[in-house]
């Protein structure tokens, strides 16, 4: 028994009573005519006897109008449950959600979330008319709404509302003739080893979702998926909540048969059926062939029931406006093609509108009893074979720097900032000074401290051009997206800047232009993570390619982090994504570093060279801003002490540059090489401490 109440926001509801047959439902009476009902305002209950097997529908007379009154009327035969459905019948989806929300006014710029509280109009409108145009299913307007998403458009705290509401908006237009799936897609943040976020993280941001989504919905669908991990982890999520509602998994393919983070259709077909999917597919894409390819190569391996929701095409813009293709028979002869293959379950995703949805259900209604009689094969789970990766280039080859790391030869670099204007010369002439002191390389920041300069690849290249001295480039996450990082590195690579430090990279707050917008797809782990593919021959997407990078790339480590636990686990994961070598924060505490240099080796197998980070102190005001606005940096009460007397005495560029001598006396023979700071690229005191060092 079934009492279906259309608007939440507008009417308080109960369960069924445990009478059989009936229903309890309270009627809210707002005073005026736009009123929501309150939960503590005052209700009429009634009660409906229902005979079995029969079942009522609660509807309101007039969304915008009052509410204080209800019609009853006898519901059609209930639907079947969605499991049993899955199993044995052609079932048509709805269509694009988001373009078509867009259609109607809503900027892609806002979350198309919170259409539910600001236009549910609009977002009830798209769900009828795609039920209007035959969609057996209606996925709920709340594809984006995890806490990760909806926390970039400060919605996070009205994650319940906005779950709710969409739920209830999809309930209404169903009118109980069609099944409503909970949309749940990608977080939008990468999870580790790429990204910040845990396995667990990940698994209780789904399980948070489809807690609430779940008494609401006949199930759900994870849509849009591109990393067979994640898929798992938000199937293990939803079932951790929702233990018995069927769950729709579809993976967004690309045209080279593998998703954007290198999972093949067959791969993604076994992680999703071991994790407990009831039908698995593709959708988004270029269009209907390629998520027909896809299919196809599943159908040997998986015997879950088949989705297909491809794009109309590639989109177009055109005076603001998004378009795609509005070729509604192509659509067709595709759904026929694909219900042929075995298909079940077909709609439609971005771009695709009632017009499309009404193609593939009229194409449905001739393959349904040819699909629904189809008998497969027992499902077969093949292993594949590991990605085909190449060994490292063995370190010593890569660069002059690399040989130097291998041997145990204590590598210098100098740390000069590249300029704000074109103007390289004095930067040329400092390096031709370092590298005649014996410097093995050359360390160039990306745009530290958030500022704009002259980009470190083309400082670089200019440098090692001019001087023969090898560069070490930085390379931060801030600035670039994936796929600008993957050709930015490609890019390093056939310059012949083998030498990189992978950093996460200050943000923008700190810099000239405070409310830019940074990119932080991956943090420092996660770029170290799509260094070592490349380096073994693979792109971002795990598909080989015709050669292989020879990169040597380290991280940083900071000794005085004020979390030295999560320090130690971070160290830990770089160590195991490959770094050549971990360049610390400026020491000025030789016995703290070598604590936590001791601490963290015992933590993995693999040691990697430590590089100290050694800064010549020019200023008591140089002294003060790096302790108290570096992050990072942490100068001990002794150092600023003696700072502050030399200051008075007008010498503390002096008092600096002892310092860092003595510093360096100390860490010699306990660490495995050293990275001097120039500040203001004056390299007076990088000189005398290059002596120090290439003295003994």
């Amino acid at each position: 028994m079934k009492a279906h109440v259309p608007d939440k926001a507008k009417y308080q509801y109960a369960k069924p009573t445990s009478v059989a047959g009936a229903f309890e439902i309270q009627r809210a009476t707002p005073q005026d005519e736009d009123q929501a009902c309150d939960e503590n305002q005052a209700t009429d209950s009634i009660e409906i006897e229902v005979g079995q097997p029969d079942t009522v529908e609660v509807q309101g007379v007039a969304r915008h109008g009052r509410h204080d009154s209800l019609s009853m009327m006898p519901a059609a035969s209930p639907l079947p449950a969605l499991a049993t459905a899955l199993t044995n019948r052609v079932l048509v989806l709805d269509g694009a959600m988001g373009t078509e929300l867009h259609e109607r006014g809503i900027p892609f710029q806002q979350g198309f979330e919170q259409a539910n509280l600001d236009h549910p109009d609009r977002v009830l409108a798209v769900h009828r008319a795609y039920r209007k145009a035959g969609a057996e299913i209606l996925l709920t307007n709340t594809f984006g709404g995890n806490r990760y998403r909806l926390g970039r458009h400060q919605l996070a705290d009205k994650q319940v509302e906005i779950l709710e509401l969409g739920a209830n908006l999809a309930r209404e237009a169903a009118e109980g003739q069609a099944w409503v799936l909970g949309s749940l897609g990608p977080l939008g943040v990468e999870m580790e080893p790429l990204g910040r976020l845990s396995t667990e993280e990940v698994r209780a941001a789904f399980r948070e979702a489809a807690s609430i989504l779940g008494p609401q919905v006949d199930g759900f669908c994870l849509e849009t998926f591109n990393h067979a991990a994640e898929l798992e982890q938000a199937l293990h999520g939803i079932r951790e909540a929702c233990p018995d509602h069927p769950v729709v998994a579809v993976v967004a393919i690309r045209d080279r048969m593998m998703t954007s983070h290198g999972d093949s259709p067959q791969e993604t077909a076994r992680v999703a059926a071991a994790a407990g999917a009831n039908a698995f597919g593709f959708n988004c894409s270029s269009g209907p062939r390629v998520v027909l390819e896809a299919v196809q190569r599943v159908l040997d391996v998986c015997d879950l029931p088949l989705v297909a929701k491809p794009n109309a095409g590639m989109p177009r813009q055109f005076e603001g406006r998004v378009l795609y293709e509005k070729d509604t028979d192509y659509f067709a002869r595709f759904a026929r093609r694909f219900l042929q293959a075995g298909g079940q379950l077909i709609g439609g995703c971005c771009g695709t509108t009632p017009e499309h949805v009404r193609a593939l259900a009229s194409a449905a209604r001739l393959g349904k009893a040819q699909a629904a009689t189809k008998e497969r094969e027992q499902q077969k789970v093949i292993t594949l074979p590991p990605k085909e990766a190449l060994e490292p280039i063995p370190l010593a080859e890569r660069s002059v720097f690399a040989a130097a790391l291998a041997s145990g030869r204590c590598p210098i670099s100098v740390e000069l900032i590249p300029p704000r204007t074109p103007d390289m010369s004095k930067l040329v002439a400092a390096a031709q000074q370092l590298r005649r002191a014996g410097v093995d390389a050359i360390n160039l920041p990306d745009g530290p401290r958030a500022s704009a300069r002259i980009s470190n690849m083309a400082a670089a290249t200019i440098l090692a051009r001019e001087t023969g001295i090898e560069p070490l480039i930085h390379f931060c996450c801030r600035d670039r997206n994936l796929l600008g990082m993957q050709s930015d590195l490609l890019g390093a690579a056939a310059l012949g800047l083998h030498n990189l430090l992978v950093i996460t990279g200050d943000p923008p707050y700190q810099g000239d232009y405070p409310d830019l917008t940074a990119v932080f797809d991956v943090d420092a782990i996660g770029l170290c993570n799509i260094v070592d593919n490349l380096n073994r021959g693979l792109d971002l997407g795990g598909h080989r390619f015709d050669a292989q990078t020879s990169f040597c790339y380290g991280a940083a480590f900071n000794q005085d982090a004020l979390d030295p636990e999560r320090e130690a686990e971070r160290y830990r994961w770089k160590v195991e994504a490959g770094v050549e070598y971990l360049m610390t924060q400026p020491v000025f505490d030789a016995e703290v570093l070598l604590q936590r240099m001791k601490e963290v080796r015992a933590l993995h197998s693999r040691k990697p060279p430590l590089l100290a980070g050694i800064w010549p102190l020019r200023s008591l005001r140089n002294a003060e801003f790096l302790h108290a606005e570096v992050p990072g940096v942490r100068i001990p009460d002794e150092v600023l002490v003696r700072m502050r007397r030399a200051d008075e005495q007008a010498r503390a560029a002096e008092e600096g540059l002892a310092i860092a001598l003595e510093t360096v006396d100390q860490l010699k023979g306990k660490v495995d090489g050293f990275q001097f700071a120039a500040p203001f690229n004056r390299i007076e005191a990088s000189l005398q401490l290059v002596d120090r060092i290439r003295a003994t």
